[in-house]
C-alpha cells in the first residue's frame, strides 16, 4: 500500500474544493472498490477525502419521485420501504450486488462509481489503457469472456460493473451533482461514457465533481419487474450478463416498457428500441422474442465471449417473462 493522507470533510464545499484542489486526492464513502484497486497498485490517490459526514443519505419522497441522497447504503435502499413501492426493480438490482456485507458498506453514489472489473485493468503488469492511457488493450487479443458486446472501441473493450445502475438507467433516473462550478443535475445514461478514445474517462463528471443525490421518478412500473442477473456464482460475483425489465400492462397488452442491459457494454446498456418495439404488443414469448432480436442489433462478441450473443437475447426473454408472469 503507498503512503496517503487522510482528511474527513463536515461540508459539502469543503469536500469539493479539497477534491478540485488536489489532482492527486480521491472522495471515499464506503471504500469497497477504491480499497481494493489502491492494494494492488491500480489506483494510486495520495490523499483521501473522506465524505461520510455530509449529510447525504436521505431517502425522501418528493412530488415527483423518491430522491435518494448519494451516502445511503445500498442495503438501506433496498430495503427502504418507499423504494420497494415505487421503485422495486431499483431494490431488486440492488440486492443482486456483492454481498450482504459489502451492501452494507458500499454507498449508492459509490456503486454508480464503481471501476471495471476487466483483469486486465487490475494488473498493472498488464496493458490497459484505461488503466495507463497509450499502453494498450490487453483484452482486445486476450481473454475477453467477460467484456462488451455493444459500443467498445479499439482502445477498450471493458463492461461496466455495476447492477444498480442497469436499473436506474431503465427507470430515467438523474444524477444531482455539486461542484467548483456550482449544482448540476444530469440525465442517468449521460453520467457513463462509452470509451471511444479516452477510455480513462469512466464519467462525464467534471474536476471536483461530487454526487450528491440520485432521482427516481414516480413511474407505471411498480408491478410488473425483475432483474435478472446470469452469473457464475450464485453470489459475489459480476453478471455475465444482466436485464432490467419492466413493463405496464394494460390486461395482456405491453402500454409501456423499460429495457436494459448489464455486462454487456462500459455503461449501462439502454434498449430503447426493444423497448418501442414492445408497446401495443400482448406480452406474449413471440413478443419478448422480437423485442431481444431488436436489441440485439448491432451486437459484435470477440474470440472468448461468443456465448454473450445467445445468452443476452435469451436472458432478456426471460427477464420479460419474469416481470409480466408468463410462463
Amino acid at each position: 500500500m503507498n503512503p496517503f493522507q487522510y482528511v474527513r470533510a463536515t461540508k459539502a464545499k469543503a469536500a469539493i474544493d479539497a477534491r478540485a484542489g488536489d489532482a492527486t486526492s480521491q472522495f471515499i464513502a464506503g471504500g469497497t472498490n477504491l480499497l481494493d484497486l489502491m492494494k494492488r497498485g491500480v489506483m494510486t490517490p495520495q490523499r483521501l477525502i473522506d465524505i461520510n459526514k455530509l449529510p447525504f443519505d436521505k431517502i425522501e419522497r418528493q412530488s415527483n419521485g423518491l430522491r435518494i441522497g448519494a451516502l445511503a447504503l445500498n442495503s438501506t435502499t433496498a430495503e427502504d420501504k418507499q423504494v420497494l413501492e415505487r421503485a422495486p426493480l431499483l431494490a431488486q438490482a440492488l440486492n443482486a450486488g456483492a454481498s450482504a456485507q459489502l451492501r452494507n458498506m458500499a454507498t449508492v453514489g459509490g456503486n454508480m462509481l464503481q471501476r471495471t472489473r476487466c483483469s486486465y485493468f487490475y494488473d498493472p503488469a498488464m496493458p490497459c489503457n484505461k488503466r495507463e492511457p497509450g499502453s494498450g488493450c490487453g483484452a482486445l487479443e486476450g481473454y475477453n469472456r467477460m467484456h462488451a458486446i455493444f459500443g467498445f472501441s479499439d482502445k477498450c473493450i471493458a463492461v461496466h460493473p455495476s447492477d444498480m445502475s442497469v436499473a436506474l438507467v431503465a427507470l430515467d433516473a438523474a444524477v444531482l451533482v455539486s461542484g467548483p462550478k456550482g449544482e448540476r443535475r444530469l440525465a442517468f445514461g449521460d453520467l457513463h461514457r462509452l470509451p471511444g478514445d479516452e477510455p480513462q474517462r469512466d464519467t462525464n463528471l467534471e474536476a471536483g465533481e461530487l454526487i450528491t443525490a440520485v432521482e427516481v421518478p414516480d413511474s407505471p412500473f411498480t408491478k410488473h419487474v425483475h432483474y435478472l442477473k446470469v452469473r457464475e456464482r450464485a453470489s459475489y460475483a459480476f453478471a455475465l450478463v444482466s436485464v432490467a425489465a419492466a413493463l405496464s400492462l394494460d390486461g395482456n397488452t405491453i402500454k409501456d416498457a423499460r429495457l436494459a442491459m448489464g455486462g454487456v457494454a462500459h455503461k449501462p446498456w439502454r434498449l430503447t428500441e426493444a423497448e418501442k418495439s414492445l408497446i401495443g404488443k400482448p406480452a406474449t414469448e413471440a413478443t419478448f422474442q422480437e423485442a431481444a432480436r431488436v436489441a440485439m442489433q448491432g451486437a459484435k462478441a470477440f474470440k472468448h465471449n461468443q456465448y454473450k450473443l445467445k445468452l443476452a437475447p435469451n436472458a432478456i426473454v426471460q427477464a420479460l417473462k419474469n416481470a409480466a408472469a408468463v410462463s
